[in-house]
């Protein structure tokens, strides 16, 4: 990371998007987006459009990304970091909610990641390129744990 007083400008920048989740009789799975030419995976996100707020940009992205319709669930946390892009340092923060498919396809995604698939979150967490993402689909398949069991529980 450059210095203080390299000359750089800062700027902050913001993104939404989100773990979509389901739950199958192999367990809790999420879709990650990939490209093969650099052989990254990540969850889906983008920037904001003029006017929009964070929910409907998160909504829109995952949409767009993965292919899927997908109604919101909650908000499970925001991530933090620096990069350098063009002699310019960012201060990114990317909002992040949890997901539940409603319809689409995964086959629907558009083009800015060559893939898009399901897979377990243990698989999900080896596959991820970045290590704060793999802390957001931890806090969804707790929260997602959670739920399941107030359910068990209400029906005892």
């Amino acid at each position: 990371m450059p210095k203080a007083g390299d000359g750089m400008r800062t700027e902050s920048a913001t993104s939404a998007g989100g773990v979509v989740y389901r739950v199958t009789e192999r367990g809790m799975e999420v879709v990650i987006v990939g490209r093969s030419s650099e052989g990254i995976w990540g969850l889906p996100k983008g920037t904001p459009e003029p006017g929009e707020d964070l929910l409907a940009a998160a909504t829109r992205e995952v949409r767009e990304e993965t292919g899927l319709e997908v109604t919101p669930e909650e908000k499970i946390g925001s991530i933090r970091y620096w990069f350098v892009r063009d002699r310019v340092r960012y201060h990114k923060t990317v909002h992040h909610y949890l997901f539940a498919p409603v319809g689409g396809s995964l086959e629907a995604h558009d083009a800015e990641y060559d893939r898009a698939e399901w897979f377990g979150v243990e698989e999900v967490c080896r596959r991820l390129s970045y290590e704060n993402e793999v802390g957001m689909v931890r806090k969804a398949a707790e929260v997602v744990a959670r739920r399941a069991a107030a359910a068990r529980e209400g029906k005892a």
